[in-house]
């Protein structure tokens, strides 16, 4: 088996690429027009629909992402609950660069933004992007949680790519994905909300905010379940979720944040094509997962001296617990992990640096293994097969960020980050020797440095340029080196990466966009390959390698258009978003220039949306999917797919009640989600892909009372 892994050579932007030629044609248009534009129109960087009579939180958290240097989105969870919210492919649809897919209908989402972590799925598992909530981080050296990507009780969510998610000391190839909790001030007073659906889908919310004095509360409970598309599949959760903030003083605030979920789950199993053309329900192996109380608990103090700079303090606790395989596989796993988390920040605003105004903050984060470790048992007889320890890895990471007016017009980010990553990974017993050449333990304690500088330019009241240049690392994480499979440890070296990105985000008329163009050079890209899928007798086999030097580079471009418009406030409005992602080998020694697998290099999805001003929606949309390799060799496609669906709903004006309907693949297409990644398939098919839901309907009603 080769360590190194190698793949194919094409130019940005792709000839020929009709959608990539309508996306640049059509926007770049638009921004031109803007120039002209009368003066006194409102600015708006519309890169995601937001809705209300007054400035929401996410309203104001996009004002603020505004000054960023780089792509950034802002998702009012408002807009997403006018339809099924059950994942993450949910709260992420429609936003350009993102790719984010369901597999068995669970919180195990294949999430990508760049191609980070392009082919690191297995189950739920979610890598190269940093994800937090309120700020705090989730993921840790021992990975991200996939049970806590369920997005219950979430206000908006900020997607930051790439090196644009500086402030969160996200130093990923994707950025960061910060998911904000509601508070007692964006969602007062008591409310339920009922789902039901296609496969069994059920989803029960209730949750009761307010404001007492210098004080809010919010608590929610929720309760999901579904059987599942596939044989086998059902799967079934709890959430019990509160938020808690007090003002001392007009200087001194603080919150804390308590988060809380179980979770039971058969994961739907891989397929070959010829099973997803023909049987997509058939679920050839069982797979149980099983996680017996997830905890997250933050807090967030922070106090305002006399010269309005600011000092923040995070603390957070996360214990995810994991029973994998606990009936069904061959060898069953227990995992343990708890992180302790601690983020610093000094923020200065108003001060001058070479006579120009200037901000600067300085942040320290740190997230470390306290305990953790996975113990492999056999099913056929219980007996301890192994006992694998990474406790004490940790990240810590010293970032000095400035933001300097030059003037009117020009605004230049300047950013330096200090990395220090230690990884311990001890195999304390095993029970069979270690007759490889790799060893048993590994430990390292190394820093990196990753320096950031952007631009951004005012073209217009209504357009803004920006373009930046940034480094990116990313660590493995601990069980990349190893877990239960093998008697031995793979040492691996992080992933590094230098980003240039260039774009222009705004609107026109009735245009509002967005387009981003970037290109990543990688090193040591951290790659995945499948040996051998998993049979009812025995697990998977997998290994995790550097690879030789790697491009990522794309097009991210999102066109939302007011298409009609009425004098009371009716439209018609469609929303467009487009990714082309162009990831491959650069000269590797056995695959040359070929394509890096396992994510569509056209990925297209829209929706045409009526809105009546009185609460009444309806709509069309579609996602489509280009097909991709799923092998390095470059010898296997998943197949290329469209899915459409249809919506219609209402929501009271006075903001009380709201029901929706919303079906989902409405032609009944068998397709493919995602897919594990394996060597050279030699065009054979093989069961590594994930079966996608057939036609489904749901339907949900929420009503807030006084």
């Amino acid at each position: 088996m080769k360590v190194d892994f190698g793949g194919s050579v094409e130019q940005l932007p792709p000839g020929g690429g009709k959608p990539v030629v309508w996306a640049l044609g059509t926007l770049l248009a638009c921004m031109g027009g803007a120039v002209q534009a009368e003066e006194g129109v409102d600015p708006r960087l519309a890169t995601v629909v937001v809705t209300g009579n007054k400035a929401s939180e996410a309203e104001q958290a996009r004002a603020e992402l505004d000054k960023v240097a780089g792509s950034v989105r802002v998702i009012d969870n408002k807009e997403v609950e006018r339809g099924r919210a059950q994942n993450a492919e949910d709260v992420l649809a429609y936003q350009p660069g993102v790719f984010a897919q369901a597999t068995s209908g669970t919180g195990a989402n294949k999430i990508s933004i760049r191609g980070s972590g392009l082919n690191t799925f297995y189950q739920g598992y979610v890598m190269g992007i940093k994800f937090l909530y309120d700020g705090m981080p989730i993921s840790g050296p021992g990975g991200t949680q996939e049970d806590m990507l369920n997005m219950a009780a979430v206000d908006y969510t900020e997607v930051l790519y790439g090196a644009n998610a500086f402030a969160h000391t996200a130093l990923s190839l994707g950025g960061a994905i910060n998911f904000v909790t509601h508070t007692g001030y964006t969602s007062p007073g008591a409310r339920v909300r009922l789902d039901v659906g296609s496969f069994g889908y059920r989803k029960q919310e209730l949750s009761y905010g307010g404001v007492s004095g210098d004080s809010d509360y919010f608590v929610a409970v929720l309760h999901n379940e579904r059987d599942g598309f596939q044989d086998d599949t059902p799967n079934r959760g709890k959430d019990f979720i509160a938020n808690f903030g007090h003002a001392f003083s007009p200087k001194l605030d603080t919150r804390l944040i308590v988060r809380y979920r179980e979770e039971k789950l058969l994961n739907g199993s891989t397929l070959t094509k010829e099973q997803i053309e023909h049987d997509p329900t058939h679920n050839r192996l069982l797979s149980d997962r099983r996680k017996n109380g997830t905890t997250l608990i933050s807090s967030k103090t922070t106090y305002t001296f006399d010269d309005d700079s600011k000092l923040e303090v995070g603390l957070g606790y996360n214990n995810y617990p994991l029973h994998n395989g606990w009936r069904y596989a061959a060898t069953a796993q227990d995992w343990h992990s708890t992180d302790l988390n601690t983020v610093i920040r000094y923020l200065r605003t108003g001060d001058r640096l070479f006579g120009l105004p200037s901000d600067t903050t300085l942040t320290f984060s740190d997230t470390r293994l306290i305990d953790g470790d996975v113990t492999g048992y056999r099913q056929s007889d219980w007996v301890k097969v192994r006992h694998t320890d990474y406790t004490g890895s940790r990240d810590t990471v010293f970032a000095l960020g400035n933001e300097l007016q030059l003037d009117d017009q020009y605004w230049l980010s300047t950013g330096l980050s200090l990395i220090n990553i230690d990884r311990t990974a001890r195999i304390q017993y095993s029970i069979t020797p270690n007759t490889s050449t790799f060893p048993d333990n590994v430990s390292y304690n190394d820093w990196h440095v990753a320096p950031r500088i952007g631009l951004r330019y005012q073209l217009s009241p209504e357009v803004q340029l920006f373009g930046n240049v940034s480094r990116s690392i990313d660590p493995p994480v601990t069980w990349q080196h190893g877990s239960t499979a093998n008697p031995y440890l793979r040492p691996l070296d992080p992933q590094k990466g230098t980003t240039v990105e260039f774009g222009v985000r705004g609107s026109a008329g009735i245009f509002d966009g967005s387009l981003a163009i970037y290109r990543s050079w990688i090193t040591d890209e951290l790659l995945t390959v499948v040996i051998s899928p998993a049979t009812p007798t025995s697990d998977a086999v997998t290994a995790n390698a550097n690879a030789s030097d790697t491009i990522h580079q794309g097009i991210e471009a999102g066109l939302d258009t007011r298409l009609w418009e009425s004098s009371r406030g009716d439209s018609i409005v469609l929303r467009q978003a487009y990714t082309f992602n162009d990831f491959y080998y650069r000269n590797d020694d056995e695959f040359g220039d070929n394509e890096l697998p396992s994510l569509p290099r056209h990925y297209y999805q829209a929706e045409l949306q009526y809105r009546h001003s009185q609460g009444f929606y309806a709509g069309i949309s579609v996602r489509s999917a280009s097909s991709y390799y799923v092998d390095y060799a470059n010898t296997l496609k998943a197949p290329s797919y469209t899915i459409w669906g249809a919506k219609v709903g209402y929501d009271d004006p006075g903001e009380r009640w709201s029901v929706y309907l919303d079906a989902r693949n409405l032609t009944d297409e068998n397709y493919v989600t995602a897919a594990n990644t394996a060597y050279d398939l030699k065009g054979v098919d093989s069961p590594n892909f994930y079966a996608g839901d057939g036609f489904g309907v749901y339907a949900g009603v929420s009503y807030r009372f006084e």
